[in-house]
């Protein structure tokens, strides 16, 4: 905390401009260094199976082009930490899904497969990397990072690479080779096909059999009435889960989300926010009935300003993701995880918020349809079945490459 004196506050002073030559201990613009880079480029040209993770950095550093033109040169999968979603197209060839615990099959699976690991502007915090004793076995890591306290940090690394994510991977460009890897790319797609049989395909029916919704298909038509280009937000839980695993993206800087801090409640906030930040972008909201309720203090912010943000409500009437966790690891002990909610429909209404519950699958396209041609706030209050959970998922403990495909079942790969 900070405390100003009240004389501070309020008195007068000339002000004069000084601009800091530079921050103690931090380097904030570090020029890679030659020799990493040439090294770089040599792990990586005699790699047969490379994987890149890449992460927010990519984004803070504005190196979006420069990531699909050395993925593209190299015929490099890629697959991108939850933070570092819609840093390249989800229909780009050599994108190969989300990493960590509930991340896609493939890039869990192929990281302990890789035998090269290029990291950029991530920081393989334990979500990414499940038990670090298991990590990556075969691969050698190359870890490019502006901040080189992230260096070793969770996990040793071959080479580091002190730099901008952009600046290095704009000088390592001209330095791959052009090699196909057609074999290795293929094996994710093997694993996806296998994700989109037995985990998503359920998700995507939208429909449990009495008629309550599954997020995932939820989130997908959502994703789809705005052509897969709105600004995504997510509170924290189930709803965040759902919401980055299935939602697409085709622009850059798509998501906002608060990650692995567990700050339920970020959503309404943070979403106000971003529209307010890109007002000629669509704007939705994913978030549960816990955590909109520890800020709907702000549908006052949505009232005075005229806010168009789109919230949409996965209400399944518990704290979804811990009662998957009671369910799974503590014998279905439901503990101050069910909620007893409001009328969310009237509790918007009366910040003037348009609202409108959907009961029943039957009735969600068309809801879906009126929130997204409505020119104003909007609030979709949606009856998810409490059953649903989300899978595919890394247990705490569990190796990136030990994961659950249902409740029982461990996927086991060939």
């Amino acid at each position: 905390m900070i405390d100003l004196a009240r004389d501070a506050q309020v008195g007068t002073a000339v002000y004069e401009k000084q601009t800091a030559p530079f921050i103690r201990s931090y380097d904030s613009d570090p020029e890679p260094a030659q020799g990493a880079i040439e090294e770089a480029a040599r792990l990586i040209n005699e790699s047969e199976r490379p994987l890149v993770l890449a992460g927010h950095g990519i984004m803070i550093s504005g190196a979006e082009k420069a990531l699909s033109e050395v993925v593209e040169k190299g015929e490099l999968p890629v697959g991108t930490t939850m933070l570092g979603l819609s840093s390249i197209p989800s229909d780009h060839p050599q994108y190969v899904g989300m990493l960590g615990m509930h991340g896609n099959l493939g890039p869990n699976i192929n990281t302990n497969r890789a035998d090269l690991i290029l990291a950029v502007g991530m920081r393989f915090d334990d979500r990414v990397t499940g038990d670090i004793k298991k990590y990556a076995p075969n691969a050698k890591i190359i870890h490019i990072d502006i901040d080189e306290s992230e260096f070793d940090k969770m996990i040793k690394c071959d080479l580091h690479v002190h730099s901008d994510a952009r600046k290095a991977l704009e000088a390592l460009l001209p330095l791959l080779d052009r090699k196909s890897r057609e074999e290795w790319r293929a094996s994710f797609d093997q694993h996806r096909s296998v994700e989109e049989e037995r985990v998503m395909a359920r998700e995507l029916k939208c429909a449990a059999p009495d008629g309550r919704m599954l997020m995932g298909g939820v989130v997908r038509k959502v994703c789809e009435a705005f052509g897969n280009d709105a600004v995504i937000v997510t509170d924290v839980g189930q709803n965040q889960m759902f919401a980055v695993k299935y939602s697409r993206f085709k622009s850059s800087r798509s998501l906002i989300s608060s990650g692995g801090l567990g700050t339920m409640g970020f959503g309404l906030p943070a979403a106000i926010g971003a529209k307010i930040g890109v007002p000629d972008r669509n704007v939705v909201l994913f978030c549960g009935d816990g955590g909109l309720q520890m800020t709907v203090e702000e549908f006052g912010m949505i009232m005075e300003y005229g806010v168009d943000v789109k919230i949409v409500l996965l209400n399944n009437n518990f704290l979804g993701n811990v009662r998957q966790w009671q369910h799974l690891f503590f014998k279905s002990r439901y503990s101050s995880t069910p909620m007893v909610n409001p009328n969310f429909k009237m509790l918007a209404g009366a910040y003037g918020i348009e609202a409108e519950d959907v009961a029943d699958a039957s009735q969600l396209d068309d809801a879906i349809k009126k929130m997204a041609d409505h020119n104003g706030a909007y609030l979709l209050n949606v009856n998810i079945d409490e059953t649903d959970m989300i899978f595919p998922m890394t247990p705490g403990g569990n190796g990136v490459d030990e994961i659950l495909l249902n409740e029982s079942e461990y996927y086991k790969p060939v």
